[in-house]
């Protein structure tokens, strides 16, 4: 099997370890690009060279891996201090997963484990914080080695499935965090619009640097549904049933209003807003996340 292949979330969801996980996406992402076509960007300085396997990680500079595509050594490269909080939803409705994709908490956990893994390899520090109605763990950054294995442990932690507050827990959020840094929130947003937008505002007022990745079900997000359908609540009881023809189309408008206004609050706000769902490939979202880190710093 090729690296790439390690990019669909399919063949990742086979792999039990989230160490193994986090280190073949890495490994495939890295892969791709090294294959990837040459797009005529002139290296800006005379201190880099191509990538080659078997290079460090942390010698890559991702200022021009942004522009190109692809993969230089910086021969000199100054040490960074960035601070990056990786907040992870793990909530009931994380758990929500459909036909044989990963469910949204695994796909937002390799996604969480993969960036961490990037950072702490480029030598930036990295802390984690997990909620569901509240804070329920926060790891400080740290930018050793060390704190990778820490960081995945604690996203493999089992966790009980409880109903999400994301307002009440990005505030909590701003007041962890002391000192200005990047945070980078894995939620599918589920909830008031209003009051999470509140929530991300507080942040940025904060002078913190926000990306969020929103993360859908595939079914959530083209609704493939046909027939009489039971509808449950995974974080209530409660449950319709409807005929879901009938109701698709106005299903699918309610999603594109709900993305559309966070992808516009968000651009007013300078928060960096990419909406996935649990089909689309690992590359995507890892080259979504390098752009806009790019943009910021």
């Amino acid at each position: 099997m090729s690296n790439t292949q390690y990019l669909k979330p399919e063949v990742i969801r086979q792999i039990a370890r989230l160490d193994l996980k986090a280190k073949f996406i890495v490994e495939g992402f890295i892969s791709g690009l090294h294959q990837s076509p040459y797009h005529g960007f002139s290296v800006e300085f005379s201190e880099h060279r191509r990538y080659n396997s078997g290079d460090d990680l942390k010698d890559i500079d991702w200022n021009v891996l942004a522009k190109t595509d692809k993969l230089y050594i910086k021969k000199f490269q100054a040490e960074t201090n960035l601070n990056c909080y990786l907040v992870v939803d793990t909530s009931a409705s994380m758990r929500y997963g459909s036909g044989d994709h990963m469910n949204k908490l695994e796909y937002a956990t390799c996604l969480a484990a993969s960036i961490g893994y990037l950072m702490i390899s480029q030598q930036d520090a990295v802390g984690l914080i997990t909620f569901d109605e509240r804070v329920r763990m926060y790891l400080p950054p740290r930018s050793k080695r060390s704190q990778l294995p820490n960081i995945l442990g604690e996203l493999a932690r089992p966790s009980e499935a409880k109903k999400t507050d994301v307002p009440r827990v990005l505030m909590e959020t701003a007041g962890l965090i002391r000192d200005r840094g990047l945070v980078i929130l894995f939620s599918d947003l589920l909830g008031d619009v209003e009051p999470i937008l509140s929530g991300l505002h507080r942040l940025r007022f904060g002078g913190h640097e926000v990306i969020v990745f929103h993360i859908l079900d595939e079914a959530e997000a083209k609704f493939p549904f046909d027939g009489p359908t039971r509808f449950e609540d995974v974080e209530s009881p409660e449950f319709v049933h409807a005929d879901a023809a009938s109701i698709r189309e106005e299903y699918l408008r309610q999603i594109k209003d709900f993305v559309e206004t966070y992808t516009t609050e968000c651009f007013n706000a300078q928060i960096d807003y990419i909406q996935i769902d649990t089909s689309v490939p690992f590359d995507k979202a890892l080259t979504s996340y390098l752009i806009k880190r790019k943009s910021r710093f």
